[in-house]
């Protein structure tokens, strides 16, 4: 993968304009006085998803063709990207499948289900779900949302840098 450019930071970020929070940022006492620099938290918790995952998700979900968005996304994941990728597919209008383990918090799971996802709880940690999902999108031709591993995705995560940079 190449390295993600400022331009392309700034052009997700104005993608995602109308759809994250610009969070606040807190300064850790503690870990500022540990470390003896400031030690700035951005406070992604606060996205409507609960992290920052929202912001890949739905940056990755923009750049989909429309015969991409026609044949669906897949994804796997314990939580916080499979609710980012869920309700970026509700907004977007784009089946969504999520593959998450066996005993996955309850409020994850509803919040998941509740944006719209088929949700199919499989295994005992993410390995499982992870290899589901890979094979649900062999099979029918859906887009799998890799949590991490792919350039869209994290570009959008990214886009938090900005923020951080501009008010840091």
């Amino acid at each position: 993968m190449n390295i993600p450019t400022l331009a392309e930071f700034e052009d997700a970020a104005a993608v995602l304009d109308d759809v994250v929070v610009k969070t606040p940022f807190d300064v850790s006492e503690h870990l500022t006085d540990v470390l003896g620099a400031p030690v700035y938290l951005k406070l992604e918790n606060l996205q409507r998803t609960g992290s920052f995952k929202i912001r890949g998700a739905t940056y990755r979900l923009s750049r989909l063709t429309a015969e991409e968005r026609a044949r669906g996304v897949v994804a796997a994941s314990a939580g916080n990207h499979a609710q980012g990728v869920a309700l970026a597919a509700q907004k977007l209008g784009i089946p969504a499948t999520i593959f998450m383990p066996l005993g996955v918090p309850v409020p994850k799971l509803l919040a998941t289900r509740g944006y719209g996802a088929e949700v199919i709880l499989e295994g005992a940690t993410v390995e499982t779900p992870l290899r589901l999902a890979a094979e649900f999108a062999e099979r029918t031709g859906a887009v799998l949302i890799h949590p991490f591993d792919h350039g869209d995705v994290i570009i959008g995560q990214g886009t938090l840098g900005l923020e951080l940079w501009d008010a840091v």
